[in-house]
């Protein structure tokens, strides 16, 4: 359980350090090439959700996200989720909800730093704390889809019940 705390500790930290060094360095630049025409660090601040989603609802977003984080960290301290995969979806869910939390409380108008832009695909320009919710999100997925309830069957298990009032019959008898 530690380890998953210090992981989104350290990731909400580098996320924080990232978007600090943004502001201070790549807002006045605006730009910087890494792969011209492919990915550039690209300064904006974002008033919404995903994508711009919801602009200026920094309230509901706040509260919303407030919510989320709180049930996602009950269940991790409580030992709801069990397994490394489920555990780990929920601390990247986690350190990137609470990477823009922090953004979206602190920053006057309730903005969130992004600053990575993706330009083949024009993708909407993203952080950190976004990959963190984006992965951790396919891993629940995942694990949701194909990890929850399929466990191996011991031997025995899954066999069909015996009516009342039948017995089975011995091994290597018919």
């Amino acid at each position: 359980m530690i380890l998953y705390l210090l992981l989104a500790g350290l990731l909400v930290a580098g996320d924080q350090l990232i978007k600090g060094w943004a502001m201070e360095v790549l807002k006045p630049a605006v730009s910087i090439d890494l792969i011209p025409d492919v990915l550039s660090l690209y300064y904006h601040e974002n008033f919404g959700a995903a994508w711009g989603i919801l602009q200026g609802q920094r309230w509901l977003l706040l509260a919303v996200t407030g919510v989320v984080l709180a049930a996602l960290l009950a269940g991790l301290l409580l030992g709801k989720f069990r397994g490394p995969l489920i555990r780990t979806s929920v601390t990247l869910i986690l350190a990137g909800g609470i990477g823009n939390l922090i953004d979206r409380a602190f920053h006057p108008g309730g903005f969130v730093v992004d600053y990575i832009y993706f330009e083949p695909i024009n993708f909407p320009i993203f952080n950190l704390a976004d990959i963190c919710v984006c992965v951790g999100t396919f891993l629940l997925a995942f694990y949701i889809l194909f990890v929850e309830g399929k466990a191996p069957l011991a031997a025995g298990e899954g066999d069909a019940p015996v009516p009342a009032g039948e017995e089975t019959p011995p091994e290597g008898t018919l």
